[in-house]
This record gives C-alpha cells, sequence and structure tokens, in this order.
C-alpha cells in the first residue's frame, strides 16, 4: 500500500515551491498554467501557514541562459524557450509571482530541467536542514512538480503532494488526442498516490501538521 504521512513535523519538514514564476502564473505568459494562476491565493496562504509553524519554504525557478548552453532539448519541445521569449535567467518572467515572493532568507533554486534536484544544491540544502518530508506545490502538476517528487522519493524524502496547490495547463493535440488540463492533473494526482507521495488538500496538509513543542 501507498505510505501516508501520519504526521508532520515542523522542523524536519520543508514546503517547496514549483517554479510559480511569472512565465508560468501572470496573464498573458506564453506558458502560462490557468491553474496554476487560480490557486496563488490558496499557495499564499498555506505559505504563511508554514512559515507561522515553522516549515522552512523555499522555492525553484526554471530557467535558462539566453545563450541556450544549459538549454537541452527545451529549444525543440518549447518554442517560446526556443525563441529565448519566456524563461530566460534574469528577466523579470522568471522572477517569483509578487503575491507568493520569497520572505528574506528564503531560497530560490535556480533548475534547468524538470526536477529541483537535477544539478542543483537542492539536495545539500535539505539534508543541511535535517529534512525528512517534503511537501510539493506549484506548476506543472505533471512535469516539474511531478519530477522534483519523484527524486524526491528517490532520496529517501517522504512526500506531501498538494493537490489543490498545484496545477497545469490543457495539452494540444501532438498524435494521440488533445487533454485538458484538470484531466492531466487527476491522471498525475492518480499516479503519484500509488507511487511516489502522500497527496493531500491544504485542509489535510494542516491538520497534519503537529503543534509546536516548548
Amino acid at each position: 500500500m501507498p505510505y501516508v504521512c501520519e504526521t508532520i513535523e515542523p522542523t524536519k519538514t520543508a514546503m517547496i515551491v514549483v517554479d510559480m514564476q511569472n512565465d508560468f502564473v501572470a496573464e498573458g505568459a506564453l506558458l502560462q498554467s490557468t491553474q496554476a494562476a487560480a490557486m496563488v491565493p490558496k499557495l499564499a496562504d498555506t505559505l504563511d501557514f508554514c512559515r507561522e509553524k515553522g516549515i522552512r519554504v523555499l522555492y525553484t525557478a526554471h530557467v535558462h541562459r539566453r545563450d541556450g548552453c544549459d538549454m537541452g532539448l527545451y529549444d525543440d519541445l518549447y518554442s517560446p524557450v526556443a525563441e529565448r521569449a519566456s524563461l530566460i535567467d534574469e528577466t523579470e518572467g522568471t522572477e517569483i509571482f509578487p503575491q507568493l515572493a520569497p520572505k528574506p532568507g528564503e531560497h530560490v533554486i535556480k533548475k534547468h530541467r524538470y526536477s529541483g534536484f537535477f544539478a542543483t544544491d537542492l539536495d545539500l540544502i535539505l539534508r543541511e536542514w535535517g529534512i525528512e518530508t517534503v511537501i510539493i506545490s506549484g506548476t506543472t502538476t505533471e512535469n516539474c512538480c511531478h519530477a522534483t517528487a519523484r527524486d524526491a522519493m528517490f532520496r529517501n524524502y517522504k512526500v506531501a503532494f498538494l493537490s489543490d496547490a498545484t496545477g497545469t495547463f490543457d495539452y494540444p493535440d501532438t498524435g494521440y488526442g488533445a487533454m485538458a488540463a484538470e484531466d492531466v492533473h487527476q491522471a498525475t494526482l492518480r499516479i503519484l498516490a500509488f507511487s511516489t507521495a502522500h497527496v493531500m488538500t491544504v485542509e489535510e496538509f494542516k491538520k497534519l501538521v503537529a503543534p509546536a513543542t516548548a
């Protein structure tokens, strides 16, 4: 049976906010996830809750250098990236969406692939903090959130995946039929719940957080 996070100990838990950048969230962004944009208020409230409870918050940001030296196959996958119109490091588009902006002392991990663990120091930071459980929020459910959750599990972190604080976008037909964002989201949650994470709502997560000890 899939594992369950019976309690969440704040001092051993980190909230990872995956790629809630202007290029994915802001109105009119070429790579906008409408689901991610819609859940910004809920996620902002959740981050405040984490801070109040002593759960560390950190962010990932998917970025690429303008010369393409870290691009890999993303030029082939996403035309806005190939045209250098999205996800270019040190541009406004790669900054965290203002309503979710990091507080002083909270780190933003720059990454070049879907997973927040790939070729970054995320694992080093989590181990330095003594983290045992990670909470996954952000966008997109099936790519960057999913990949980060999987890599966390591979590294023996327990993963709580927030079903209503993650989101994605509608998929076009690439030869196998189009897929609505909600269908992509729900399919990914079902896969993760069986193979990778304890999938839960924000309210369920809040109820699992252990009270602070004196």
